[in-house]
C-alpha cells in the first residue's frame, strides 16, 4: 500500500490529522451556535472560516450549509442574502487542513419543535455511531454499510443511497475507500490500519437518492491549463494556492468579480476545473439530516479526530 492509501502512516501525520480534527470540531460547534432564524448563511460560513484560519488551519473545502431537501454542497455565494428560517433542517459541513492533512465533519440542527425531525437527526447520528462501533482494521466496508443502514432504518427513516463516506489524505478530501450507507453487491474493500476515513450517514424521510441541481459554488482544479490565456493571473494564483483542494467564489471574493467569472468559465470550458452543484431530493417537502466524523483506523479500532 502507498502512503496515499494509508495516510496516517506518514511520519508525523497522526498529530497533524489530530490538529485538523480539533479545529474542525470547534468550527462545527461554532457554526451550530450561530445558526438561528434570521441569520444569513453567508455570514455564518464566513465567521466559521475566519475562526479556522485564526486557529492555524486552512480550508480543506469551503464551509457549506445545506437546508431541508438539500443534502449537501450548498455553499453561499458572496452576495447570497439567504437566511435561516424557522423549521429549517440545517446541515453544516466543515473541512480543515493542517499542513495538508484533512479533517471533515458535519452536524445537523433543526430550528423547530417537530419531534419527527429531531428523530431524523438522531437516525443520522445513530448511523454514524454504529459505523464507529463497527469500524477497525480488517473490517469489511460492507459490514460498516450494513451497520449504518440498520441503525437508520431502526429509527424509522432511510439512508440516502447515493452519498458515501470516503477516505481522506494529505491535500485530498476524497480518496478510497468509499463507505456507503447501504450495502449492495458492488460494495467492496476492507479497512486497514493507517487509513483515515470520513463517515457521513445521511438520513431522509424521502425515497433515498439525491441528484445535482442548481448553480455550483464549489470548484476543484483537476488539471493544469496548458496556457493561461483568458485566465486572470491573480485568480489563477489563488486557485493554485489551494493545492488541488476545493474552493468557492467566496474564496475569491477579494478579487474583481469579472476576473473571477471569466477565469472560472475559461477553466471549466477547457476541462481544467470541475464543479459540485448542490445535491438535492427532487421533492422539496423531503428533509435530510447528516452527521459526520473523521477517524484514523488504529490497531484495535478507530480514533475519532473530530469528536
Amino acid at each position: 500500500m502507498t502512503s496515499a492509501s494509508l495516510p496516517a502512516l506518514e511520519p508525523g501525520a497522526v498529530e497533524q490529522f489530530r490538529a485538523a480534527g480539533r479545529i474542525a470540531r470547534d468550527a462545527r460547534k461554532l457554526a451550530v451556535q450561530l445558526i438561528r432564524p434570521g441569520a444569513r448563511l453567508a455570514d455564518v460560513m464566513d465567521e466559521v472560516e475566519r475562526f479556522i484560519v485564526a486557529e492555524g488551519g486552512g480550508m480543506a473545502f469551503p464551509a457549506q450549509t445545506s437546508r431541508n431537501h438539500i443534502a449537501a454542497h450548498y455553499c453561499p455565494a458572496p452576495k447570497d442574502r439567504t437566511t435561516y428560517q424557522e423549521e429549517d433542517v440545517v446541515k453544516v459541513d466543515i473541512g480543515v487542513e493542517v499542513n495538508g492533512y484533512v479533517a471533515d465533519n458535519a452536524q445537523t440542527v433543526y430550528l423547530g419543535e417537530d419531534p419527527r425531525y429531531h428523530k431524523l437527526i438522531q437516525a443520522s447520528a445513530a448511523g454514524l455511531e454504529a459505523a464507529i462501533q463497527t469500524a477497525g482494521p480488517g473490517v469489511a466496508v460492507r459490514d460498516i454499510a450494513m451497520a449504518i443502514e440498520g441503525a437508520i432504518l431502526e429509527h424509522g427513516y432511510r439512508p440516502v443511497t447515493n452519498l458515501t463516506g470516503h477516505g481522506v489524505a494529505r491535500w485530498k478530501v476524497h480518496t478510497a475507500p468509499q463507505i456507503p450507507a447501504v450495502a449492495d453487491r458492488w460494495t467492496r474493500g476492507t479497512l486497514e490500519e493507517g487509513m483515515v476515513v470520513a463517515i457521513e450517514p445521511f438520513a431522509t424521510n424521502g425515497a433515498g437518492p439525491v441528484q445535482e441541481a442548481g448553480k455550483s459554488e464549489i470548484f476543484m482544479l483537476q488539471k493544469i491549463p496548458r496556457k493561461l490565456k483568458g485566465i486572470d493571473h491573480s485568480v489563477w494564483a489563488a486557485i493554485e494556492g489551494m493545492k488541488g483542494l476545493p474552493f468557492s467564489r467566496r474564496t475569491l471574493a477579494n478579487l474583481p468579480e469579472e476576473a473571477v467569472e471569466n477565469s472560472i468559465g475559461r477553466l471549466r470550458r477547457t476541462g481544467c476545473l470541475i464543479d459540485f452543484p448542490p445535491l438535492v431530493d427532487t421533492d422539496p417537502a423531503v428533509r435530510i439530516a447528516q452527521t459526520e466524523h473523521t477517524m484514523i483506523v488504529t490497531s484495535d479500532g478507530v480514533e475519532v479526530t473530530t469528536a
